[in-house]
């Protein structure tokens, strides 16, 4: 058994590098060569979103490539680490989010399909995550006396730039809860070539209009170090407690996804 991670902001220091193998894919190169290490037997591939250097923006990461790539080295399930900003106060810097939820403001703007010709599939995304996968994090995370938000909306957009306090304003009244900048559309890339994909968030900081300073890198780059620990120790212990063999829609996503 085969399980993903995807490191982002801060987060991929929280592995130790091991092998490296490096692979091509219909959709281009990924972001870096992955690496692979043992948990209980179970092969773990992770991958840093950024590069190895940090020097992919995210709305120039190649997606696609990425999450093929998984699926190419034999990955089933896959778990996202992002950092992002929090627009509910009550979900404070240092909080780990379990999200259940997605609000996408990055559509048209990325690629983010696998079925661009010859075939039209409409995956259901009613529910964005596996909640099989959310259950194990969220259940090891009790297990280890581990304080997480278990629901939760993220909106991502399309960045560069971090946001205005008016645009702030504005994701709050759809819903929201946090903001990044790299979820979509890797979860529903994940969906397409039925990955079981599940999301756990660092809250950096609060965001525009709500922090009372003005945003900046470092107070990211901070904030992710000091949650590597607890953040690393939570993606293990649930590596090591997922069983073999999935119990969840996701592995027949395009079942009737198409016509």
């Amino acid at each position: 058994m085969k399980i993903g991670i995807i490191g982002g902001s801060g987060l991929s220091e929280s592995e130790v590098q091991k092998q490296k193998i490096e692979i091509k894919t219909p959709y281009g190169e990924p972001s870096c060569p992955y690496e692979i290490e043992e948990i209980n037997s179970k092969s773990v591939l992770f991958l840093r979103r950024h590069g190895e250097k940090h020097s992919i923006p995210p709305h120039k990461v190649n997606y696609r490539a990425n999450i093929y790539g998984f699926r190419e080295l034999g990955a089933e399930r896959l778990i996202g680490l992002f950092a992002v900003g929090t627009i509910n106060e009550e979900i404070p810097p240092g909080s780990i989010v379990i999200p259940d939820q997605i609000i996408d403001f990055t559509q048209g703007m990325r690629k983010n399909t696998f079925f661009e010709e010859g075939r039209v599939v409409h995956i259901d995304f009613t529910e964005p995550f596996c909640k099989e996968l959310r259950k194990f994090i969220i259940e090891t995370a009790h297990r280890l006396n581990l304080s997480v938000v278990p629901s939760a909306t993220y909106v991502c957009i399309n960045g560069p730039r971090l946001e205005t306090a008016a645009e702030i304003k504005f994701y709050r009244t759809t819903g929201a809860d946090i903001i990044g900048m790299t979820l979509m559309p890797e979860a529903s890339l994940a969906r397409e070539i039925e990955l079981c994909y599940a999301a756990v968030a660092v809250v950096a900081n609060y965001a525009a209009g709500i922090s009372k300073k003005p945003l900046t890198v470092k107070e990211v780059v901070e904030a992710m170090h000091e949650s590597l620990d607890t953040v690393g120790t939570l993606v293990r212990e649930t590596i090591k407690g997922i069983p073999a063999n999935r119990n969840c829609s996701c592995k027949d996503a395009l079942k009737n996804a198409s016509f």
